[in-house]
């Protein structure tokens, strides 16, 4: 369904139930801006930063909201690492393209020293450690971890030269209780662990997204109520059912979304008698 279809009934700025809601509106779950704060002064030490959560707990974008925050702070250098499957030679090919050092794999121990200077010089020119954001942390090699650890870690481990943030789900966080991984998670400064969220809280997250994208009154109080009570503390589970119910009003011209239409949608359709029988 075009999106101006979609949109237009309602008084919708954009979709509030697709992930491409603009960074400025989206929500931040319970404990996100203590860990923004915390983030945006570890940038002056440097060192290891930890968000974990399940999938659909919003763990991507707060990210999101804290490369946003950071991109504000001046002469703050964000990399964001797009490929974190990558074993060690592409590691320091993406780290080289990041940071704006031309490495040669077939020499590491080169490519290692020039992007300490790199961030040295950065640090001496505006007191601030460049930053390194790796969504889908759980995937990052084994020894790409702990490269990154050495790479960051000078003078006996005295000073940091990076500030890096890890973003991934359950298994990220068990990884670190490994005897390879131990060192990596005895150094992590400050963490953001997201649970499932309470009724009131997605509760919260509801009103907030329809509030941001324009059109508050688009669901009644008791859709609202329901579509929370069926995500299981999960906005992901929500919004996808948030997104289907808006396709299902405008495709029947509603005024406003309720929970008939919740039932139209969602209900289990019965099973005609011939069916049973052949069955």
């Amino acid at each position: 369904m075009p999106d101006q279809k979609l949109l237009a009934p309602y008084g919708l700025k954009y979709n509030p139930f697709l992930p491409s809601v603009p960074v400025e509106d989206l929500w931040s779950p319970p404990g996100a801006d203590v860990f923004f704060f915390r983030v945006e002064t570890l940038v002056l030490d440097g060192g290891f930063a930890l968000i974990t959560a399940e999938p659909g707990m919003c763990k991507s974008k707060v990210l999101q909201q804290l490369a946003n925050r950071l991109g504000q702070i001046g002469d703050v250098v964000v990399g964001v690492m797009e490929h974190p499957q990558s074993k060690l030679g592409d590691l320091y090919r993406e780290m080289g393209d990041l940071f704006g050092v031309d490495l040669s794999p077939a020499n590491r121990y080169g490519g290692f020293k020039a992007l300490r200077a790199r961030f040295r010089n950065h640090i001496k020119s505006t007191l601030f450690r460049p930053v390194l954001l790796i969504d889908e942390a759980q995937s990052v090699d084994t020894q790409c971890l702990n490269e990154l650890r050495i790479l960051s870690s000078a003078h006996f481990d005295s000073e940091s030269l990076l500030t890096t943030v890890l973003c991934g789900d359950g298994r990220l966080a068990t990884r670190f209780r490994s005897r390879d991984l131990l060192p990596l998670g005895s150094r992590i400064r400050t963490r953001l662990t997201l649970e499932p969220y309470s009724k009131e809280t997605l509760r919260e997250f509801v009103d907030h997204i329809l509030e941001r994208a324009g059109a508050p009154g688009l669901m009644t109080e008791s859709l609202r109520n329901v579509v929370v009570d069926h995500a299981a503390g999960n906005p992901r589970i929500l919004v996808n059912m948030g997104a289907e119910l808006l396709a299902a009003g405008a495709e029947r011209d509603m005024a406003v979304l309720d929970e008939q239409l919740f039932l139209q949608v969602f209900s289990p359709k019965p099973v005609s008698r011939r069916r049973q029988v052949k069955s």
